[in-house]
């Protein structure tokens, strides 16, 4: 056989073990998926929002010209990183926090709407967290809100939380909410 036969013949062999070689790599923490049943956890936290103060958690970014006008505040957004605690008490056990912005989008009625993360910072779920998209009806007394997502050990997490308000200072628009989760993950 000659020497471009030879080539050939390993070019071809090459190029047909190639791809079985390549089925058989280990996949990256990255890349793959856990392949386990779903877990379906339960929190409970109260969510401690304080704009009076010196210090507050949460604070005006922007709003539209008209917003003063408005009796629902529409057009007000805010930007919050507000504790997350096991009980009402603002001093009780600090579980994580709650970072992200809500804004005033209802004119004839109070609606917030709410892009929120629930990083936790305590226990099993210290450095995971669960993302909040929705609407929050901050008049109702129980509101509930889709859960889209999450990190670490609720990679993946779908799920809804119910919001209670505790606690409400109309003057100063400080509140604490009682929020009720369930996640799957």
């Amino acid at each position: 056989m000659t020497k471009l036969g030879v080539v050939v013949v390993l070019f071809s062999l090459v190029a047909a073990i190639l791809p079985c070689a390549q089925s058989l790599k280990v996949e990256s923490w990255a890349t793959r998926l856990e392949s386990r049943k779903e877990t379906v956890t339960s929190l409970q936290f109260y969510f401690h929002d304080t704009l009076s103060g010196k210090n507050p958690s949460a604070v005006r970014v922007a709003q539209a010209t008209d917003t003063a006008k408005s009796p629902t505040l529409f057009g007000l957004v805010m930007m919050a990183d507000d504790p997350l605690t096991e009980t009402t008490d603002p001093n009780s056990k600090l579980v994580g926090r709650a970072q992200g912005l809500y804004g005033s989008a209802g004119k004839q009625e109070l609606g917030l709407i709410m892009a929120m993360n629930f990083g936790f910072t305590d226990g099993i779920y210290n450095g995971s967290c669960i993302s909040l998209l929705g609407r929050n009806a901050g008049l109702h007394p129980v509101r509930e809100m889709p859960i889209v997502g999450g990190t670490g050990l609720f990679r993946l997490a779908r799920g809804y939380a119910i919001a209670q308000t505790h606690w409400f200072d109309p003057p100063t628009g400080d509140a604490i909410v009682g929020y009720n989760v369930t996640v799957v993950h």
